[in-house]
């Protein structure tokens, strides 16, 4: 009995050995692609997370990448810097506020639309309407900010002369520059523009749902309203939980439409600083202006800590409260 199971052992590895590489040979097209990208993140997103280091050392860009090994270790001063900086307050308030209002208004947008586009029954209009909504898309950010000024600007702004020739308003709105308009202008602006993309991830949940639900609810006299609350919605209900958890984990930095650095970056001026002023712009402006590379690391770790928090977190919740989760 030992005499065979001795012998049937080595021969049960190689057989199930011999399978797999049979069914890897069958893949390897598959398994390469994952292996370059595999390779790709390795470089480009693992390699370079050695700088964390930078957070806790006093770095000098003049002493190059050795001197991230060998500076002084000074612990959390930089972190305790940050916390205790005057404008600490006032960029973290933005910050969330801007994020609050972007997961608000900006996350409902697309499952609406994508409700919209599925109940069109014309294909023609229901075409033209997906392409016209996620081209924005493909448009850079300076681009909309052109756009932007060239419509908004109190000079040049067609928006301001409409306005003013048909005598609704007395003097331009100074929409670019006002405090109190930047977090709209920001919202509104980023829904434009990632709404459309977005909603494409929607209407593949609601083509994944069987019709034959919708024809038997139709015969039972369910109306448009009832089908999309009671079929439409816990089909998708799976994508939007997913989407949910990666909002909220990327809430700091805009949450679904992200951008959150680029509009404060490129919207933001002296005029409407006390409301653009976010924690990117601030870690970009003093950290990496001024060569703080410390500090500026110090600053973007407390994000990313707070990012994978957040992430977990969501994910824990919506796995106990729907049975949907990320992972």
């Amino acid at each position: 009995m030992d005499v065979d199971t001795q012998l049937a052992g080595p021969t049960g590895i190689n057989k199930k050995a011999s399978q797999f590489w049979k069914r890897f040979k069958k893949q390897k097209v598959l398994h390469l692609f994952v292996g370059l990208g595999m390779i790709f993140l390795l470089i480009f997103s693992y390699t370079p997370m050695f700088g964390i280091i930078m957070a806790f050392k006093n770095y000098s860009i003049s002493t190059g990448i050795k001197g991230i090994f060998t500076s002084e270790w000074i612990g959390l001063q930089h972190f305790s810097e940050f916390v205790n900086d005057y404008q600490f307050g006032n960029i973290v308030r933005n910050t969330l506020v801007l994020s609050f209002l972007k997961v608000i208004f900006a996350f409902p947008a697309p499952i609406l639309l994508a409700i919209l586009l599925n109940e069109a029954k014309n294909l023609g209009f229901k075409r033209v309407v997906q392409t016209v909504s996620y081209l924005p898309h493909f448009i850079s950010w300076v681009v909309v900010v052109g756009i932007s000024f060239a419509l908004l600007s109190t000079d040049v702004g067609m928006v301001n002369k409409v306005l003013l020739s048909l005598g609704l308003i007395d003097k331009p709105l100074d929409i670019l520059t006002n405090p109190n308009y930047f977090w709209g202008l920001a919202v509104t602006t980023a829904v434009w523009k990632e709404m459309g993309w977005w909603t494409i991830i929607f209407l593949a949940a609601i083509a994944g749902i069987n019709p034959a639900l919708y024809e038997a609810a139709q015969i039972d006299g369910a109306g448009r309203l009832a089908r999309i609350r009671h079929i439409t919605f816990p089909g998708m209900k799976g994508t939007i939980v997913v989407v949910l958890i990666l909002t909220i984990g990327s809430i700091l930095g805009g949450g679904l439409v992200g951008s959150n650095f680029e509009q404060a970056y490129l919207f933001g001026n002296s005029i409407n600083n006390p409301t653009s002023e976010i924690v990117q712009t601030y870690a970009f402006k003093v950290g990496l202006k001024d060569g703080r590379f410390s500090y500026a690391a110090a600053i973007d770790l407390i994000q990313s800590v707070i990012s994978v928090v957040l992430i977990f977190s969501s994910n824990f919740i919506a796995k106990r409260t729907s049975g949907s989760s990320l992972f």
